[in-house]
């Protein structure tokens, strides 16, 4: 059988499809990107349509740039944005609502509510998650709530729920598949995380009705087949995790104790910790890292709302670069005597602060501060969000002991002075991947696995490669006063304790 995969990366704001080889390396590349739509202030949407008919035109795209066929195509895995929500006829698979995106901050008067009447206790005990916003839950009773009819559809199984890659795998079959993972599942808020399953009492509580839920499989699975006329034959669809988990497979971080970072619109860092499920007393979230062969291996997770957004921002907002590539080199010219600060919170503050109702702020401007200052401070923002989530991950894993070096990908894993700084700041190595696309080779290799095609988990964990070392290079002294600039502007954006 050929050693072909084809890995989907549905992101939030482009779709990528790329063929890996038998030798796990990249031979052909397609992407998209989509639509993001703001109906509202805090209102993030997507149209789950263009997100599949993208999917698609990029997997064609990728398969006719590697020269292949699908006969050749050994098997699909799936990667996802997590969190973001779709609802769709089950008979017609035509969406009822555009996708809600993780972003998105509508329901935090919901979750406020949830909150009030005592349950986020009941929540973060049987989930590993917080009532907040991001996660999928309290969006499906949102459109429960403001969709005419859509509850009463639903609840005669006319309706089916989702995250993307259940969207996906739904077109991809032919909808002959409602299915999730694992990983995908265990962001929803309605998912018991130690029970492995749909927990009634939670579908209650948010008056969700089973009947719109997928079936949950493990990690590398069978999800079905594609139908034949999309690609000209059927492809297997082995391998699905959530983005970040994805990502932490890619890093190769299968020993508890390892720890990966990926830096893409957000920022999100994973800890894993083998078999024990860890209850954060820091407001990190316990979560599944992955499932294979129905044992779950667990992590804690700190998830940083806007980091490669925050780039986006200084091009598209500002127009002080034309490129994101160019923010290192506009960094670099920065004053070193101005201390500029930029708590990037455009859609609230997530891990350890979890505060929906912040909003973005620049403290320390002077008469000199210019692009390049605001610049430094974008990218520094990025390196103290996650010396937070490694301080309160290291609190909350208590005894034992966090791998020396941060494994990291994501786009912005490619900028040289951005991850010396994140070494700067965390006074720890920094390891780039050699393969910054590393959430589509978790993906791949949880296909390629099942497959039977690709290395077992010891074997994939030998191959992994370090691109380059950063090691800290600043003063302690200079590295907590950075630290203390930092917090205290934090402190003067949230908007509670």
């Amino acid at each position: 059988m050929s050693g072909y995969i084809l890995a989907i990366d549905q992101g939030t704001t482009s779709s990528r499809a790329i063929v890996f080889d038998a030798a796990m390396q990249m031979v052909a590349v397609s992407q998209r990107e989509i639509t993001q739509h703001f109906p509202q202030p805090r209102w993030v949407e997507h149209d789950a349509q263009e997100i599949w008919q993208s999917v698609l035109d990029v997997s064609r795209a990728a398969l006719e740039m590697a020269k292949l066929e699908a006969s050749q195509i050994a098997a699909i895995g799936i990667t996802n944005q997590r969190e973001t929500t779709v609802v769709w006829d089950r008979a017609s698979g035509e969406p009822l609502h555009r996708a809600i995106v993780w972003q998105d901050r509508r329901t935090a008067e919901i979750c406020e509510s949830l909150k009030a009447d005592g349950y986020e206790k009941l929540f973060t005990a049987k989930t590993g998650l917080l009532l907040d916003p991001y996660f999928s839950g309290t969006k499906l009773r949102w459109l429960l709530e403001s969709v005419d009819g859509l509850r009463a559809r639903a609840e005669t199984g006319e309706v089916c729920f989702g995250t993307i890659d259940s969207w996906l795998i739904y077109k991809l079959t032919g909808g002959a598949r409602h299915l999730t993972d694992a990983t995908n599942a265990c962001r929803t808020l309605l998912y018991n995380i130690t029970d492995n399953g749909w927990d009634e009492e939670l579908l209650g509580i948010l008056r969700i009705p089973h009947a719109m839920l997928p079936e949950v499989k493990d990690c590398a699975d069978d999800f079905g087949c594609t139908t034949a006329d999309l690609f000209g034959a059927e492809i297997p669809i082995l391998g699905v995790a959530g983005d970040q988990q994805a990502a932490t497979i890619g890093n190769a971080c299968f020993a508890p104790g390892m720890m990966k970072s990926t830096y893409g619109t957000g920022c999100f860092a994973l800890l894993n910790t083998g078999t024990e499920k860890v209850v954060s007393t820091h407001r990190m979230l316990t979560t599944i890292a992955y499932r294979l062969d129905g044992v779950t291996t667990y992590a804690l997770e700190g998830s940083i709302f806007i980091a490669g957004a925050a780039v986006q921002w200084l091009r598209d907002g500002l127009g002080v670069i034309k490129q994101a590539s160019e923010a290192g080199l506009l960094a670099e010219a920065a004053a070193e005597d101005q201390q500029v600060y930029i708590v990037p919170a455009f859609t609230g503050l997530g891990a350890p602060y979890w505060d929906a109702e912040a909003r973005g702020a620049i403290f320390g401007l002077t008469r000199n501060s210019g692009p390049a200052e605001i610049a430094r401070a974008v990218l520094e923002a990025v390196a103290y969000q996650t010396l937070d989530l490694l301080f309160a991950m290291k609190r909350d894993w208590g005894d034992h002991e966090i791998e020396t070096v941060l494994r990291v990908d994501g786009g912005m894993a490619a900028s040289d002075w951005t991850m010396q700084r994140l070494a700067d700041i965390l006074a720890t190595s920094v390891d780039r991947s050699a393969v910054l696309e590393t959430t589509a080779l978790g993906a791949a290799w949880l296909a390629g696995s099942k497959a039977g095609v690709w290395p077992g988990q010891q074997a994939f964990a030998a191959e992994w490669r370090c691109d380059r070392r950063f090691v800290p290079g600043i003063s302690e002294s200079l590295r907590q006063a950075k630290i203390a600039g930092w917090r205290d502007a934090v402190s003067r954006t949230i908007t509670r304790e």
